[in-house]
């Protein structure tokens, strides 16, 4: 680094300006950003982060690839030995109707596409001023994540069993009906307490967690969770909650004593050769990685993320992740719907076989074991979720498979 550079690091630390990766990604905040920061509605950076959930199309397409550094984040480094990927054969896939890849791309307002076979690029497209190294947040594909690094952690010996309580490595729990819940159970989302994840409702439980004021250190969700009831027996009832992987993420960090950004770094991302720098949202009370989304790295990137989850967690020789994780993780503990679809540790799996971390507005890691097949999509999907959105994803999926068998 020069010393001019160096310099303008120094200050920049000093001002609290910018995020660094260990390859120099320097990213500055400049007019646009403030701008784009101070035209999201709210006081405090947890009430702009809830406005997301009814940001215009217009504001998604901006706002999706900067998350970084319109909110705090905390940086995770990759390697400086990038793990190549091989490109094969391209594919073109082939709808049953008039779906082109161009329209199905424009129409759902979908900005990368990238598909492996057997660790092969087979396809990889962008929208326009997308391109391999543009970071797009996640959402819920973040859930799948921490999933991982809870893996990691059990397999480490800092989380000693999935059946202790949650109090055992959060103290602040005690005396409250989350200390009582199992990590087993939080993973699973089976914890028995009440939670609200309507995207479209401004007063459900996912609209409201990061709405209050800091109170001291203590991050949004603690508070928020901490005087919510059991209204199930806990391990019995599955019930969606992007508050209870918030609460992952703190065991994790917890558990550890690092964040989930570093922690990521040293354990998967370095090891994995990942491509480019990425960068998980912290919260602003606590400065704690959210644990449930804000995630942001390239498409490349979550496709190697595919690939280790593919692999059973291996890279090399060396197994990244638990035994006792992987057995279950992407298995059907509990049913979702009629179709033999089920959620296992944080990750949906299908009645065939495949299974998927998911986020809303399009966000998805798809892994199909069988076909030693990994497809990646980032988007902007005009609402959070809607059935129809999600049949034409899963007829991009048939597509893509398609083409291939």
């Amino acid at each position: 680094m020069s010393p001019i550079k160096t310099i303008l690091v120094f200050l920049l630390l000093i001002l609290g300006t910018f995020n660094l990766n260990a390859q120099d990604c320097l990213t500055l905040e400049n007019k646009e950003v403030n701008e784009e920061r101070a035209a999201i509605p709210g006081e405090t950076m947890g009430q702009k982060l809830e406005s997301l959930l009814f940001w215009s199309q217009a504001e998604k397409n901006r706002r999706f690839p900067i998350m970084q550094e319109i909110f705090p984040s905390i940086q995770i480094a990759n390697s400086a030995d990038v793990a190549s990927l091989e490109l094969g054969t391209n594919i073109i896939p082939k709808w049953e109707d008039h779906t082109t890849l161009d329209s199905y791309m424009k129409d759902n307002h979908v900005k990368g596409l990238i598909v492996l076979k057997n660790n092969k690029i087979r396809l990889e497209k962008y929208a326009e001023e997308v391109d391999h190294k543009t970071l797009w947040t996640s959402f819920s594909v973040a859930k799948s994540i921490s999933s991982m690094l809870l893996g990691v952690a059990l397999k480490e010996g800092d989380i000693e069993s999935l059946d202790d309580a949650l109090q055992k490595y959060i103290p602040e729990l005690k005396g409250y009906d989350y200390g009582k819940v199992t990590v087993r159970q939080l993973l699973t989302m089976t914890s028995g307490i009440a939670w609200n994840e309507d995207y479209e409702d401004p007063n459900s439980d996912v609209a409201q967690m990061y709405k209050a004021p800091c109170q001291g250190t203590e991050s949004h969700i603690m508070s928020y969770m901490k005087p919510l009831k059991f209204i199930h027996e806990p391990g019995t009832t599955w019930n969606y909650s992007t508050g209870e992987t918030d609460l992952v993420g703190i065991l994790i960090q917890k558990a550890t004593g690092k964040s989930l950004a570093e922690y990521l770094s040293e354990k998967i991302w370095i090891p994995m050769g990942m491509e480019n720098c990425a960068f998980w949202l912290a919260d602003e009370c606590s400065n704690l990685n959210i644990g449930g989304s804000g995630l942001s790295a390239s498409l490349r990137d979550y496709a190697r993320l595919g690939t280790l989850m593919l692999n059973n967690g291996k890279v090399g020789d060396k197994s990244l992740l638990s035994e006792e994780w992987l057995k279950d993780a992407t298995s059907p503990l509990y049913a979702t719907n009629d179709q033999g679809g089920g959620y296992g540790y944080l990750w949906w799996r299908s009645a065939n076989g495949s299974y998927a971390a998911v986020g809303i507005f399009g966000q998805m890691i798809y892994i199909d074991p069988t076909r030693d097949l990994v497809i990646v999509q980032t988007a902007a999907w005009p609402r959070a979720s809607s059935e129809n959105l999600t049949t034409r994803r899963q007829a991009f999926i048939d597509a893509v498979q398609g083409s291939l068998d």
